[in-house]
């Protein structure tokens, strides 16, 4: 029987995707959930798996091509291999060895041998991606994840330290020594901007052009938060299992201030001011692929262990690209954290249509004035850049120094005061 292979129902506000690379080849066999195309959007990479086992038939779409909702991509033999192959489509010999299998480019998980049928459990499918690009057995990669799991940051420190360099894929960031050839002669790389790359740089255009800007700042000393942490971290994460970060302290205290002001949390459309009765916080997020916001939906209904769970399955579904649409989906406002690469001050752009965005920064030790006397003390200066449009300066710095106060003194998020 032949089955239609096509493109997934796209999100409301995703009007079409860019066909990245196949995974699949005709006359291949696959089984069903394999990963047969990636399909990029704006915002994430899409995988349209094998409804069912069969033989690949024809392939009607080309890598680069770009594809919309609904359009057929390819047709797939179903049922076994021998008999749903197409008629003249070579079939593999039963005594190939594995170098053989492996060239043929079918998926790792499908490689046979109980070894690699173990490791195919524990494969997301962006791993089993990375793994097929770089032609690694799985059983050599020593997962660092949960229960053994192999994570991409495990594939890229094999493929670091393996001792064939020149096995590495040409599709790698190229080094410095690579960049440069060997007898000087200045040139060139050129590679086209991904899907992702070219919507960020047209969101960040329209965010400058279509709203009046501004940036204000204020420093916060961190150093109650930091002895609460200190005094109940272990008990926090034996609780809870997750560890105790400083962005859910920062979430907590934005909430606050967003309640007291909530002109932050609001956003123009047309001629009016829309104002969100809910709090959905997007953490910006770096990923290979660029910069993504996952958003934390409701978070005021959820308690410090439970930001702290969030943030850390968006961190590891952005190293492993497994973020979702629905993951990045809404945002009512913005944090964005360029403290973890040693950002001292920036001005964060807003991430439209929200009109406040707050931005932590790295955390450093400076001479403080605290009762006459002059101390160190653990500063971080954050900046908030709001849509003057329809925020007041007064409600800006206002809404800073609410954080401040409520970071300074912890206290505060209890009472909420």
């Amino acid at each position: 029987m032949t089955i239609e292979i096509k493109v997934p129902q796209l999100p409301e506000s995703v009007t079409d995707a860019t066909l990245v690379n196949w995974h699949a080849s005709p006359g291949q066999t696959v089984k069903r959930d394999d990963n047969l195309v990636d399909l990029e959007t704006d915002k994430v990479v899409l995988e349209v798996p094998a409804p069912v086992n069969g033989v690949i038939g024809e392939i009607l779409i080309e890598n680069g091509a770009t594809v919309t909702s609904g359009q057929l991509l390819a047709t797939l033999e179903a049922g076994d291999a021998q008999a749903a192959a197409a008629p003249g489509a070579a079939q593999p010999e039963a005594s190939a060895p594995v170098a053989t299998v492996a060239a043929l480019s079918i998926p790792v998980g499908d490689i046979a041998g109980p070894v690699d049928d173990q490791h195919a459990e524990k494969l997301s499918p962006a791993v089993r991606r990375m793994l097929e690009e770089h032609d690694i057995d799985p059983s050599l990669v020593k997962g660092t994840g949960k229960g053994g799991r192999i994570l991409k940051s495990d594939i890229q420190s094999f493929i670091d330290h393996r001792p064939h360099p020149e096995a590495v894929s040409a599709e790698m960031p190229l080094t410095s020594e690579l960049a440069v050839p060997a007898s000087g002669q200045r040139s060139d790389h050129r590679v086209p901007m991904s899907r992702l790359r070219t919507r960020i740089a047209e969101r960040m255009v329209e965010a400058q052009q279509s709203a009046a800007m501004l940036t204000t700042f204020n420093e916060v000393d961190l150093t109650e938060v930091m002895a609460l942490r200190s005094r109940h971290k272990e008990s926090f994460e034996k609780k809870h299992g997750v560890k105790l970060g400083l962005m859910s302290f920062f979430i907590a205290a934005t909430l606050e201030a967003l309640r007291r002001f909530p002109v932050l949390n609001a956003s123009i459309e047309d001629n009016d001011i829309v104002y969100h009765d809910y709090f959905d916080i997007g953490i910006a997020v770096s990923s290979k692929r660029g910069l993504i916001v996952p958003v934390i939906h409701d978070a005021d209904r959820l308690s410090f262990a439970e930001l702290e769970n969030a943030i850390r399955d968006y961190g590891s579904k952005a190293r492993e690209g497994t973020i979702s649409m629905d993951d990045l989906t809404g945002g009512t406002f913005t944090i964005t954290n360029g403290g973890v690469f040693g950002s001292m001050l920036s001005t964060p752009i807003l991430n439209p249509p929200q009109s406040g965005i707050l931005g932590m920064h790295t955390i450093a030790q400076r001479p403080c004035v605290v009762d006459g006397d002059i101390v160190a003390r653990p500063v971080m200066y954050v900046a908030l850049t709001y849509d003057h449009r329809i925020i007041d300066g007064s409600d800006a710095v206002q809404f800073l120094v609410a954080i401040k106060q409520s970071l300074e003194d912890p206290g505060r998020l209890l009472l909420q005061i």
